[in-house]
Order: C-alpha cells, then structure tokens, then sequence
C-alpha cells in the first residue's frame, strides 16, 4: 500500500474510535505531555503544532532497552539500521531523510562528529536517559543544520526528589553483564546528582558465520542545579560515555562528552532570559590489522535566548555562536569553522487558534549563508480535537569529510527542503490518537560522483522527494498501558525513480504493558518493510516482525527485579549489506535476555 492510498483510511481511523461523552467532559491534557523541544519554549504537544513522540521515564524503566536505538526504533516516522548489534554502526532516518539529517540533542547540546556529520547513536547509554522527545518535520529555523528531517533529544537522569540513590546489576546471554548506580542530595537551593554505569558483553557475530564482536561502556552523568532568589536557575551537566567496540575487520576505541553551563533569569516581568555555554566531544581510535586511524572533533557553542510576554502571546529572539574543530590522523584542508546564527519565533494566540512564525539566518565561514523559515496554524475544534498546518525550511550542512578530506569538494553548497505538513489529533482522559501526512523535497543532495576526468568527489547532484503517512495511538488506564505507531513512507530519489537506500516503506511498533499488584508485564512488537541496500535498488534485504517480552516484580521494599527478552523467536534479520560480492549482510543478534536487580535508596 503507498501512502497516498493509505491517507483516506488513516483520516478515517478517528471516526472509528469516537469520543465518548465522559471523554470529552475530561480534562484532554491528561495524556498530553510538556515538551521543550519543538519550541524555543515548553508548550503541550498539541501548542507547539508539531508531530511530536515522548518517551518517558516509565516506558524506559520497563523495557530496559540493551542501547538507545531500540528506544527509536519503529517510532512515528523513524527507519532504525544497524551493522549489527552491541555498539556497532547505527542510522537513524527520520521521515526518510539521511542519517546526518536527524539533529541529536542531548540536554540540550548538539552531540554529532563533525567529520561524518551524523550522530554516533551505538554509543550513547540509554540507561542513564530519563526522556525522548522526537520531533519530525524541518527545525532547522530554530536548530540550524541538521534538522531537516526533525530532532532527536535524550534528557538525562536528573532526580528531583532529594536524597535518593539507586543501584542496579544486571546478567544475560553472550556473557553480557552491566552495574549502574546513581545519588542524588541537595543543601538549600542547590540540588546535584551523580549516575554511572558500566557494561560489557562478548556480543555476537556481525555476519553469517562470523566470529562474535565484543563491546565495552562506561559512562556518568553529573549535574549541578542551583535555584536563584531572583527566580531564575543556573546548571552545570557533564555527560560522558567511552569504551571500545569489535567490528569485522576491527575495533574502535571511542569517547563521547557533552558540557552544558545554563543560565536562565527573569528580567522583568515580561522578559526572561537563558545563556547556554556548552561543549560536545565525538572521539575515536580506529585499528585494522592494516592500519589504524584517528578522528577527533569537537563542537563549542554559546545561545542566548531571549522571551518576551504580553498576555497570551510570545516572541523569541536569539543568537548562537558555533565552532567545530577536528584532529586526528587524516590531514584536513581546514581543521575549524565556525557559524553564527541570528534567530526569532513569534507565538500567537487567538482563542482556539494558534499561529507560530520562526525564522533564522546562518553564516558559516565554510559554505556561506543559509536562510530558514517555517509558518504553522493550529485550530483546536474543541478540548479534545486539534488540526495543525505547517510548512518549513531546513539545511544540512556539508560535513569536514564533504569539504576537506583529501579529495573532498570544498565548492560544496548545503543541502536544502521544503516540508509541508497537515496534522489532525484527539487528547482525551484515557487516550489520545494523532495522524499527520507530510512531503519533503530535498535539493542539492550531497552524494559521491565522477568528475569529467574520472576523479570521484563529493558533489550536489541530487533530489528527493518523500512522502509519508504517520499514524500514532496510546492508552493508560486501570494498569494497562498501550502505545502503537504505523509509518507508511516513500522516499523517491528524483533523479532515478529508486528508493532511496536503506529505507523501509512501512514499519509499525505496538507496545503494551499491564501493572498486576507488585508485578508488571509487558511486550513489543516491531514489523519493518522490505528496503534496498544501494542506491540502484539491486540488492533488497527482507523486512521481519520481532518481538519482545518483559516481567517486573517489586519483590520487597524498594527493591526490584526485572527480566528482558529480546527477539524471543530469535529471528535473523538485516538492515544493512556487508558485501554484495559475497552476498554477505549484517545480522542482528538473536534470542537476548538480560535479568537486573534494582535497590532504590529513598
């Protein structure tokens, strides 16, 4: 079924669930989460007139993910590929859209290699996350780069309810093992927290046949919040993450950190604002039996935001210094950059009708200038029923790899879309549903080709449209608690007709969990489409249905255990191709089960 098929059933399915009358007399917003990402402010899902997803501290404790792509995958909207599984290669396609077009944030702060472009997802712990907020549709007029396809933010641990403290151990299959702890104290208006966790497994073959690839993390979370007698808040997190990963042919030695110093102030009554000063880190040692490689690089920024109130209405204006630096091994013909941004969202309110307006200009001393706008109406029918339009700019910028290694185009100009975007959505006391069918044109696509005397380089040479159909569901009530998510997409390159590479046309999640006294149960099934390895649509790589199955017991007083299976009809699946001359793919580990113990300290 295409997606232009699929649209008069989907706009169909709300009809098919009405809203009872106790429903409608409810309060809507019972399932209707605060977010901070879609905005340069915190507004409801349904006022920031974006598709938006939330995961929560709830959802993460109970599935006990192995690594933070398992949190996204089959998401609304969201293609998941691996080379593998235990920290090996990972992609995330939002709306279809390149792996470097997904901007990841972490508190706040970009975290991505300035040389590949995209984020280093295998490597991020997802057990010291507390939230996901994923965004679809083009930020770029709030972001910058990168946010063509949406954003992607991990909200670490940061207990608010002091003193507290927990430790957890955990075993499972492949000799995986893994011990985290966390504290949390506060002395007059200053609360900090320290988490940390290790975990290391011998992991499993990456290919047919293969021999099994180890993977080893540590990782911390420390944040330091201080509350101002003026009303303000002044913040210090630190979040790192290293180890060492086994791939075929290899291993890699890696470290992530982000540094985020935030200060926000009232002014006056009418005007707050928020300095933010932070630091990213995405370094790693390569070694081959033939050779070995080092890339480092490293991201500073310094936001200031400034919000203005009168009545029901908002103005943002902004401005962001950035610099990226990179290092290592390979000789780079320029090693730094840097971008300034000057940006502003205006937020009206007319009763049931909401108008967002948000622009932003960039000028980066490596590819020039780049402008990006965006526009969304939102019209609340009633407490319960919402409909949204929008239509935005987004850019990805050429990465260091694109411009400067040696070979590279340093002519190269960024990537630029155009999404347009119409949402409908119902809040109601016990659940909620929410649908959006979206296009996204992308020009000057960034791809390797010949040049007339035969040299290949990176060059703007192509287009793509993708259309799609997101479809979202959830319920909570009497201890049941349900989540499903259907993704119907067609990612065309304009140039050939093809599909663009690694891309699913149709994926669905269902998750569902139930609370029994002590005891919660629960399970996830995830069914992706068939997709194409390469771009001429060659080499096709099957789609599959997994499933996962999960228990937890409150045993005792603040004590817990619960235990996680992974692929319980240990079925092989492929993402990604690791050689089409030896018709060899990537393969996902199997049957993985993982029991942990858990002591809350209150």
């Amino acid at each position: 079924m295409t997606p232009s098929k699929a649209i008069p059933a989907l706009l169909l399915l709300p009809l098919a669930f009405p809203a009872t009358a106790a429903d409608r007399q409810t309060d809507s917003s019972t399932l209707e989460p605060i977010v901070v990402t879609a905005t340069l402010g915190p507004l409801t899902a349904g006022e920031s007139l974006s598709s938006v997803t939330v995961i929560d501290q709830d959802a993460i404790r109970q599935q006990n993910p192995s690594d933070f792509a398992e949190l996204l995958r089959g998401q609304p909207g969201i293609n998941v590929t691996g080379n593998g599984s235990f920290g090996k290669t990972t992609s995330v396609y939002t709306r279809g859209t390149a792996n470097d077009s997904t901007l990841f944030l972490v508190d706040g702060v970009r975290l991505r290699s300035a040389t590949s472009g995209g984020p280093s997802w295998q490597y991020f712990p997802a057990e010291l996350v507390e939230r996901v907020e994923i965004v679809r549709g083009a930020k770029s007029s709030l972001y910058g780069s990168d946010a063509v396809g949406g954003v992607i933010q991990a909200f670490t641990l940061d207990p608010e309810e002091t003193p507290a403290g927990w430790v957890e151990l955990g075993a499972g299959n492949f000799n995986t093992q893994k011990g985290s702890a966390g504290v949390a104290a506060s002395a007059g208006n200053t609360r900090f927290s320290l988490s940390g966790l290790h975990k290391e497994t011998d992991g499993t073959a990456v290919i047919t046949d293969g021999e099994d690839r180890g993977f080893r993390n540590t990782a911390g979370v420390g944040r330091i919040v201080h509350e101002l007698e003026s009303g303000g808040e002044a913040s210090l997190v630190v979040v790192q993450s290293e180890g060492n990963t086994e791939y075929e042919g290899g291993n890699i030695d890696y470290m992530l950190r982000t540094i985020g110093f935030g200060l926000e102030t009232p002014v006056s009554d009418h005007w707050r604002q928020s300095l933010q000063f932070s630091e990213s880190r995405d370094e790693t040692d390569n070694v081959t039996p033939t050779f070995s490689s080092t890339f480092d690089t490293r991201s500073r920024a310094a936001r200031w935001d400034n919000t203005f109130t009168w009545n029901v209405h908002e103005l943002v204006v902004g401005t962001e210094l950035m610099n990226d630096e990179v290092g290592g091994t390979t000789d780079y013909a320029e090693t730094s950059r840097s971008n300034l941004a000057l940006y502003t969202q205006l937020r009206l309110n007319f009763g049931p009708t909401d108008l967002m307006l948000s622009l932003r200009g960039d000028d980066n001393e490596a590819y020039g200038k780049n402008e990006t706008g965006s526009v969304a109406l939102g019209h609340a029918f009633d407490r319960s029923h919402r409909v949204r339009v929008s239509y935005g700019t987004a850019f990805r910028a050429p990465t260091f790899n694109d411009l400067y290694f040696p070979g590279a185009n340093p002519d190269l100009k960024a990537e630029e879309s155009a999404t347009f975007e119409v949402g409908f959505s119902g809040h109601y006391q016990y659940w909620f549903w929410d649908t959006a069918l979206f296009q996204l044109d992308v020009d000057n696509l960034i791809a390797w080709a010949p040049t007339p005397s035969g040299m290949w380089t990176p060059m703007n040479v192509n287009e793509a449209r993708i259309r799609g159909v997101e479809f979202g569901a959830g319920f909570e009530r009497d201890g049941w608690r349900g989540d499903a998510a259907l993704t119907l997409l067609d990612p065309e390159n304009r140039e050939t007709g093809n599909r663009l590479q690694r891309r699913s046309g149709k994926t669905l999640r269902l998750d569902l969990s139930k609370d029994i006294g002590t005891w919660n149960f629960g399970g996830t099934v995830v069914a992706e489409g068939y997709r194409y390895d390469d771009a001429s649509n060659d080499d096709r790589l099957s789609g599959f249905v997994t499933l996962d199955l999960r228990a937890g017991w409150r045993f005792a007083k603040d004590w817990s255990t619960r235990l996680t299976v992974a692929n319980v009809l240990d079925k092989e699946y492929s993402t990604a191709r690791y050689s089409s001359s030896q018709d060899l793919d990537y393969i996902a580990a199997g049957r993985t089960a993982m029991l942990t113990v858990r002591y809350d300290i209150r």
